[in-house]
């Protein structure tokens, strides 16, 4: 089985992060070579007939490559530049009412079979220890099929000389305009999965997402205190034409404090206004504690939506399975099962989905087979639904899956992973100035920062990147120091106004982390500009001497 390798990238946002990149290293034409189909097709069928013949009541194979380009800059230089690939395959069965697992990546029929067959020993041994067999919810064979994220430019075919002037060129920017320091990254991801079963499927899925994240960083020299402002950009499952922003993509921030972008990005302009907002942050007012309404962009909200509601309603996290590593939930059944429980307030309603185009979790299928959807987890505030694979749909009366199944490689076994979870648009039209005229005390965070969170996904601190002053419906200066602090139910019971669909837009998680062994997936958030009353704010500073 191929080893996993790691790479540590310095100069990723938000400091020094270890990044998984699975494969060895390869030269970038390398990336542009397809796998034929009818290959994957013939390595599918040797693995399903080998362990239905062993005695497998079920079977589903995942042939993955996994191909990445990873590019790092510091002020004006380049850094690192590294191309992977990946692939093998995964084979999983159900023998004598328990799961079983092999994966390998040599890529022949004879392997795969052999694969197969001890995927089927591993799983008879577990039947052993089981106490109740795996019972899956039915899903229709859907035969030979594809699908592809839909993108303009296909970042494997851009020039890598070309990615690399683009990222410097931020990176001056920034310089430019207040910066000492620069970091900028481009991470791209290219995910060609082939997925076969016993239920009659041939799926064949090209999947492309990439990230921009830099850091601005700004120096008082005469008192050695600095302050950083990361890039404002989302990660998101197109193609190259990602840095294509037109003047219809620009969306002014409330008091047009900052740009902000709809579907493409701008990201020289952003930092540039990093650089400035960066040196601005050392001179900024260190805010008073105290209760405020709390104004959130979307591209601050998400990471809050992420941890306080996606994670929190992940049904392998309810039922306790992820307890000993990441915790559980305090969104228990029990709760559910009432119809009652007023999870955030009645304007406040969260659809999970797996097919808004250009988010991190679209896909056609996920990795059972089963077709992207949509569903509400929490409708008018109350809590009626969670996220849940084939196994997991009988514990919530599901007839079938909601296509929550994910692995992050070939050699990983699928489970419950995140879709996207979305806060919808207010229903009222409303603008974030026409908002936070009715404010008379409170605080606009833009941006994603420091975060803490207990084990039920229950009590939270949140920071951001930029925050500012409202007073009296208008916002003033920038503040520094700023957290808030809340439970989930209290907070989303706060929540008192929302910006209609003209504001509504998505951030992201790129390396979202779950599960023993980890893994690591990608999932967007959308929201609008949110409004929270009567919030407990911090301050953050480290009072020395």
């Amino acid at each position: 089985m191929e080893r996993r390798s790691f790479l540590k990238v310095s100069a990723a946002a938000g400091g020094s992060l270890l990044i998984p990149v699975f494969g060895n290293a390869i030269a970038a034409d390398e990336l542009l070579n397809p796998m034929a189909v009818q290959f994957k097709k013939s390595l599918a069928d040797a693995a399903l007939n080998a362990a239905t013949k062993a005695g497998a009541s079920y079977c589903d194979v995942r042939i993955g490559r996994y191909l990445n380009q990873f590019i790092t800059t510091r002020n004006l230089n380049v850094e690192d530049i590294v191309n992977t690939e990946s692939s093998g395959v995964g084979v999983r069965v159900i023998a004598g009412g328990a799961y079983g697992f092999c994966s390998t990546n040599v890529m022949t029929l004879d392997s795969v079979a052999e694969a197969a067959r001890q995927a089927v020993a591993i799983a008879r041994a577990n039947s052993k220890l089981q106490l109740e067999p795996v019972v899956l919810a039915p899903v229709k064979g859907v035969g030979d099929v594809a699908w592809a994220t839909p993108f303009k430019k296909d970042w494997r075919a851009v020039p890598i000389k070309e990615k690399a002037e683009l990222l410097i060129a931020a990176n001056k920017a920034g310089l430019d305009a207040g910066a000492n320091f620069m970091q900028a990254n481009l991470f791209q991801v290219n995910q060609q999965k082939y997925f076969a079963s016993t239920d009659g499927s041939y799926i064949d899925q090209d999947m492309h997402r990439l990230w921009s994240p830099f850091t601005a960083t700004a120096v008082d020299k005469a008192s050695n205190r600095f302050r950083t402002r990361d890039g404002l950009s989302s990660p998101a499952a197109m193609g190259y034409e990602f840095f294509d922003a037109l003047p219809e993509h620009k969306l002014k921030a409330a008091g047009g404090v900052t740009t902000l972008y709809n579907g493409a990005y701008d990201l020289i302009e952003d930092a540039r206004a990093a650089g400035r907002q960066a040196r601005e942050k050392l001179t900024a007012k260190s805010v008073e504690p105290g209760k405020y309404d709390l104004v959130l962009s979307p591209e601050h909200l998400f990471l809050t939506i992420h941890e306080s509601v996606g994670h929190a309603t992940e049904l392998d996290r309810v039922l306790g399975y992820e307890a000993n590593y990441a915790g559980t939930s305090f969104a228990t059944l029990d709760k559910w099962q009432s119809k009652k429980f007023k999870y955030g307030a009645d304007i406040v309603n969260f659809i999970a989905d797996r097919t808004t185009a250009g988010s991190l979790g679209c896909v056609g299928y996920d990795d059972e087979g089963v077709p992207a959807k949509r569903w509400d987890i929490i409708k008018d505030g109350i809590l009626v639904n969670y996220q849940a694979t084939r196994d997991q749909a009988h514990v919530i009366g599901e007839k079938e899956s909601q296509g929550c199944s994910y692995a992050d490689s070939w050699s990983s076994v699928q489970f419950q992973r995140m879709p996207n979870v979305s806060l919808a648009a207010g229903k009222k039209q409303l603008t974030p100035d026409e908002m936070i005229k009715d404010v008379k005390k409170g605080i606009y965070i833009l941006g994603r920062g420091s975060f803490s969170i207990d084990q039920q996904r229950y009590n939270f601190q949140f920071g951001g990147q930029l925050y500012f002053e409202i007073k009296n419906g208008k916002i003033g200066s920038q503040l520094e120091d700023v957290a808030y602090q809340s439970n989930t139910q209290e907070f989303w019971n706060a929540c008192t106004a929302l910006c209609d669909a003209r504001d509504w837009r998505m951030g992201g998680s790129f390396f979202d982390g779950k599960g023993q062994p980890s893994q690591v997936s990608a999932v967007s958030h959308g929201s609008p500009t949110t409004r929270f009353n009567g919030i407990n704010v911090i301050n953050t500073a480290r009072k020395i001497g």
